[in-house]
């Protein structure tokens, strides 16, 4: 009965955001790649909202109802009949009555299963799209025959760029450089470590009275070369982020140096490498949002590569959806983990696998510590760990890791607004 009811509201939701375009014709910038889409996507929003009425996703709203509401302006209404009754009036009214609405729409397209892109493509076609990377296992594999499935899967996306459309991609992706060349619309490229039209180089950890406070890097365009600089996170993906940026801001006519400027006042979503105070005069590096072999891969070298750090403690919760990779991609980030952290933490059934892939690559038996839940992993880890340690906690979504981040940050208080899933719904579920 749920099944019925859910697919008779996306319906009439997609019916209704449908109307909603063709009454309004914004620009349409989509987004899609097996990692990084939200924060690129707020990225680029911040580069643009000060010159354009914009509009981007809510959060991660990616799916086959989350790209509807994002379309309409509505909120998520869980399982609220009654709000999603609301939704449903307040979307027919603003079909109806559309006021004001953004000139730009910028939305993240994500897929779970085979046919989730057709779904959204039948009715949307983008006037950018931004491919970020398609790694050799993806996160939502489970569900394809194949890595190949996925990214083929992804591609219908740029299949649906308008004739006058623009493909942003990542060039050093092989498989995404693959793509662009077989397209006969414009395509700009960005990069870290190919030269690319927007080449990120020389970034660095920025560090105040030797903590690690942000992170920054050098953007080149032509013969213009701009200093980025990240406030509060880490991590080389925020060249990726700020370089894909600064090349959709381009087609709207908007300059490096402003995008550059414009920046320094981001600030990264949740649970994305965000740096917190930890208790005991701790750094915790907060990467819960979600968990993929590409970017737990990231988080572990950017633990590696801090400076002045006493201890790094590597918290690591299962990896989902990756079928048949599973346990061959735990094992081998487990061995990584040997080599960037001195202690490992894992929470999960699966997350075992971190285990035996570390004390394989030679991790002592007695730096490795099991747990099922992250709750009880973070209330128990308080009295192992010491002032000058710096924990890295990553996981997929239903590990729920944030809980881990709330026992230990210093100032719990601030865990609403620093932390992800703190909404009434998620706390519900905890």
């Amino acid at each position: 009965m749920k099944k019925i009811l859910k697919k008779i509201i996306v319906t009439i939701l997609t019916y209704e955001a449908k109307m909603l375009l063709k009454r309004t014709s914004p620009h349409i910038i989509a987004i899609t790649g097996s990692v990084g889409k939200t924060s690129i996507k707020d990225a680029i929003y911040t580069a643009l909202k000060g010159t354009i009425h914009v509009r981007k996703s809510d959060k991660s709203f990616n799916s086959e109802i989350g790209v509807p509401l994002s379309v309409l302006g509505l909120p998520n209404a869980w399982s609220n009949p009654l709000q999603w009754l609301k939704n449903i009036f307040d979307g027919a009214m603003l079909v109806i009555h559309p006021g004001e609405y953004p000139k730009l729409l910028i939305l993240e397209m994500g897929v779970d299963r085979p046919g989730d892109m057709d779904k959204l493509t039948a009715w949307i076609r983008p006037d950018v799209v931004v491919l970020t990377r398609l790694p050799d296992v993806p996160v939502h594999v489970e569900y394809f025959d194949s890595p190949e499935a996925v990214i083929r899967e992804k591609e219908k996306l740029v299949l649906a760029l308008k004739p006058d459309g623009v493909l942003v991609y990542n060039q050093d992706d092989e498989k995404i450089v693959a793509i662009a060349k077989n397209l006969f619309q414009k395509t700009i490229g960005y990069s870290r470590y190919s030269l690319s039209p927007y080449t990120a180089s020389a970034d660095k950890i920025i560090y105040e009275n030797g903590r690690a406070i942000g992170f920054e890097f050098m953007l080149t365009h032509l013969d213009t070369a701009v200093l980025m600089r990240v406030q509060g996170s880490l991590g080389v993906q925020h060249a990726y982020n700020y370089a894909a940026a600064t090349a959709v801001a381009s087609i709207f006519d908007i300059g490096i140096k402003t995008v550059a400027d414009t920046l320094r006042m981001h600030v990264p979503p949740q649970g994305r490498m965000r740096l917190i105070d930890g208790i005991k005069d701790t750094l915790i590096i907060d990467d819960t949002y979600n968990a993929s072999p590409t970017a737990t891969e990231r988080s572990l070298i950017t633990l590696s590569e801090l400076k002045g750090v006493k201890r790094r403690i590597a918290v690591m919760g299962d990896m989902m959806e990756l079928g048949q990779f599973s346990i061959r991609e735990h094992e081998r980030i487990g061995a990584l983990v040997a080599q960037c952290a001195d202690i490992l933490v894992t929470v999960g059934i699966r997350a075992r696998g971190y285990s035996k892939g570390a004390m394989e690559a030679g991790m002592n038996p007695k730096n490795i510590f099991e747990y099922d839940d992250a709750l009880k992993a973070g209330q128990e880890i308080q009295t192992f760990i010491k002032p000058g340690d710096v924990l890295l906690v990553k996981g997929s979504q239903s590990i729920r890791a944030e809980r881990f981040v709330e026992e230990i940050m210093a100032n719990p208080k601030d865990a609403e607004e620093l932390l992800v899933r703190q909404g009434k719904e998620w706390k519900a579920m905890a």
